[in-house]
């Protein structure tokens, strides 16, 4: 009788555990880099910490490469804003053809370090973007980040404006074309999953990224031989939910969910920054030859891209640009 009591309840366990995952609600999230950068790695952390906070109530599949998109990196917000897709990591410029005032956090120098960066995204400034985006049908849940934005190219190292001019670059965005063109350089708007193939091709001759959560894990070391750490622009990410999705939940899910999300994504500036940190060292290992501007060379930079800068500024718009600066001279660390 224990016997047949045991196995009983071994099959209620079993059956209990069945159907709990089957219970579990799939939740799609969407990014536009490979599956071995931070990018990737915050998103399944996001995953993970929504199962344990909702009792295994969501399962999250994380699809890298903009696949949901048909490969189109910049279409992924206009699809969670139309809840055809639930969730999507993916970076500011990314989403400036669907919301220009994106643009605001990657204007050419518009930061120094990382604690002006912290200021706007975990402060008052990102929540603006944020009724913005809410309005375009997302709900941003946490800020990441991909990072200060670094020169690669395959013809020689860039040390001035002047040898910018000519170089074919692959660049992601509206506002890096006017950048580049400032800079006399040939941009050529590119999908990321095009841009590795392109770059080994001589299709462009080079290319910007952030070192920690891009260069690197993408192994873009392998195809170019120069970087030059201009830290021209800084590029954050955002982990967002469709509104359609959001709006259906409960309070404590909501807060459930935010608070997975913000913990993903601390998890994932960390790692970036980590990543970054030790980045050049370990990119000359690979036989990248590293030129790191002296702060005169980068005021060369800063003014040549001030027309871009203007243009851009314009776009976002005075109110916008306006409380970016005043966090970041706040800071006490000026611009």
């Amino acid at each position: 009788m224990n016997k047949v009591m045991k196995a009983g309840l071994a099959g209620l366990l079993v059956s209990t555990m069945l159907s709990g995952a089957a219970l579990a609600e799939t939740l799609r999230l969407s990014h536009n880099t490979g599956d071995t950068t931070t990018w990737q790695q915050g998103a399944e952390k996001f995953g993970e910490l929504l199962s344990d906070k909702t009792g295994g109530a969501y399962d999250v599949r994380v699809f890298p490469n903009a696949q949901l998109a048909g490969g189109d990196q910049m279409r992924q917000a206009e699809m969670v804003g139309r809840g055809a897709l639930d969730l999507v990591v993916t970076s500011a410029i990314n989403v400036t053809p669907l919301v220009p005032e994106m643009a605001v956090f990657s204007l050419p120098y518009l930061y120094a370090g990382y604690d002006q960066v912290d200021a706007t995204t975990q402060g008052a400034p990102a929540e603006l973007l944020e009724e913005i985006l809410r309005d375009k049908g997302i709900e941003v849940l946490a800020w990441g980040e991909n990072g200060f934005r670094e020169v690669t190219n395959n013809v020689r190292p860039i040390m001035s404006p002047d040898d910018m001019q000519g170089l074919n670059m692959r660049v992601a965005g509206p506002m890096y074309i006017d950048v580049m063109n400032a800079l006399g350089a040939n941009p050529q708007q590119m999908q990321w999953g095009e841009t590795m193939t392109a770059l080994q091709q001589g299709v462009v001759d080079g290319q910007e990224n952030p070192i920690g959560a891009v260069i690197i894990p993408q192994q873009v070391y392998e195809v170019q031989k120069y970087l030059t750490t201009w830290h021209y622009s800084y590029d954050p990410i955002f982990l967002g939910v469709s509104t359609k999705r959001w709006d259906a939940l409960d309070p404590e899910t909501q807060a459930q969910m935010r608070e997975a999300a913000e913990e993903a994504m601390a998890y994932q500036r960390e790692i970036t920054r980590e990543g970054t940190a030790e980045g050049v060292a370990f990119l000359r290992e690979q036989g990248m030859e590293v030129y790191e501007p002296s702060e005169a060379e980068l005021q060369a930079f800063r003014d040549a891209t001030q027309p871009a800068f203007d243009v851009w500024a314009d776009k976002v718009g005075e109110d916008i640009v306006g409380a970016f600066r005043k966090a970041i001279d706040e800071t006490g660390n000026g611009s």
